[in-house]
């Protein structure tokens, strides 16, 4: 009889085993099943004018914010815009953090391994920023040699200024190191063209800057996480706001040059 209580004790106990190990496991939701979950899509995003910025109530704006808008608008949920530190943006991608990277980033082979990345919608230049007094005697890559720069930590102006000046001093943000420059802490810095023409010159807050040399051409694009269902979505609607005008209405908005944006097709 003992014997008899046992195997049925053990078969009991497989079968219970058995039930578990057939139970499927929860099946990972989507990108765009989080989405609509939350009702909300998660924009990751530095202070970079005119692309991402706040105005004086703290409402979020520039040509990616309003566009950024406009595709949440399409999904029918919020933006949500939550400032990221930008040599961390792949891994606030992977931990879910935000849904996104928009935020004129360069499209480069580091960022297309580590994300998917939309079609490029805006073309782009790196450029050196310095002292208006001091730019005619910088006209050439070549000349810009022996000069102490800033620019921001992981940012695509920080390569290039590194390759000039290897003990470049990296910030936060390309505000601050426009601070840098504006204070004569350091004699340069290297940032996005789009940003430059907003930020500097007569009529800015960095009246005393101009802008030299061109070091590299460039596009933007947005980041996602690796096979993220939101890319088709995504593509749909950069076409879209390309072929009905929307792109064009916002680069005349935020003083961006109509030639700049990237046909979609």
């Amino acid at each position: 009889m003992k014997k008899l209580i046992a195997m049925l004790l053990a078969v009991a106990m497989l079968a219970a085993l058995c039930v578990g190990c057939a139970a499927p496991a929860d099946k990972a939701k989507t990108d765009s099943e989080l989405v609509q979950e939350r009702g909300k899509l998660i924009v990751g995003v530095t202070v970079f004018e005119p692309m991402d910025y706040q105005d004086k109530d703290g409402n979020w704006k520039g040509f990616d914010a309003d566009l950024a808008k406009a595709f949440a608008k399409e999904l029918g949920v919020e933006a949500e815009f939550v400032i990221i530190s930008w040599p961390n943006k792949v891994n606030e991608l992977n931990d879910k953090n935000i849904d996104l990277v928009w935020n004129g980033m360069t499209l480069t082979d580091e960022v297309k391994a580590a994300m998917s990345c939309s079609n490029p919608y805006l073309n782009n230049a790196q450029v050196v920023v310095m002292k208006s007094s001091k730019a005619a005697n910088y006209t050439t890559k070549e000349s810009l040699a022996g000069l102490k720069f800033a620019a921001e930590k992981g940012s695509a102006g920080a390569d290039q200024a590194m390759l000039i000046d290897p003990a470049t001093n990296l910030v936060k943000t390309q505000a601050a190191a426009l601070m840098e420059v504006s204070a004569d802490t350091s004699d340069a810095t290297v940032i996005d063209l789009l940003m430059a023409n907003a930020m500097i010159g007569e009529g800015t807050a960095y009246p005393d800057l101009t802008d030299t040399v061109e070091l590299t051409t460039e596009q933007y694009g947005i980041g996602l996480r690796k096979g993220s269902d939101l890319l088709d979505d995504l593509n749909a609607f950069l076409k879209k706001a390309y072929d009905d005008g929307t792109m064009e209405t916002l680069a005349n908005t935020y003083k961006i040059r109509p030639e700049k944006i990237v046909e979609q097709k």
